[in-house]
């Protein structure tokens, strides 16, 4: 849960202090080998990362990995990595972020899953509480 002065780049993992956070509110999910949303009841490990935001990258690192750069802005205009994930009992059109980002959170939270960014198209997300 986010509060008005600190915001989840990725759902369920750390939050981050500060306005420059806010367009990036649960903008990422991890998702299982289903695509359902990983929250952090289902991957425990999401509250052990730690998230910044650098030179337009979405910086993720975490205790004996390497680090994660994910870019802010990128949107893929490949259909072949849409994908649809479900949060909360409701299908969300999402972008896959690829293999490296893939095997990195897979290796982390200790189960096969995928990181996605929720689609610029896909509206608002109902997010469960």
């Amino acid at each position: 849960m986010t509060t008005d002065s600190s915001f989840q780049p990725i759902a369920g993992a750390t939050p981050l202090a500060g306005g420059a956070a806010r367009p990036y509110d649960r903008r990422w999910l991890a998702v299982d080998g289903q695509d359902r949303w990983l929250d952090a009841g289902r991957a425990p490990g999401l509250a052990g990362l730690e998230i910044s935001l650098r030179f337009g990258y979405l910086v993720i690192r975490a205790p004996g990995m390497l680090r994660l750069d994910v870019p802010l802005d990128v949107i893929e205009d490949d259909d072949s990595v849409e994908r649809t994930a479900r949060v909360g009992g409701r299908d969300v059109r999402v972008v896959d972020e690829g293999d490296l980002a893939a095997a990195w959170f897979s290796q982390w939270l200790g189960q096969p899953c995928r990181l996605v960014k929720v689609h610029p198209d896909a509206g608002s997300v109902d997010w469960p509480a």
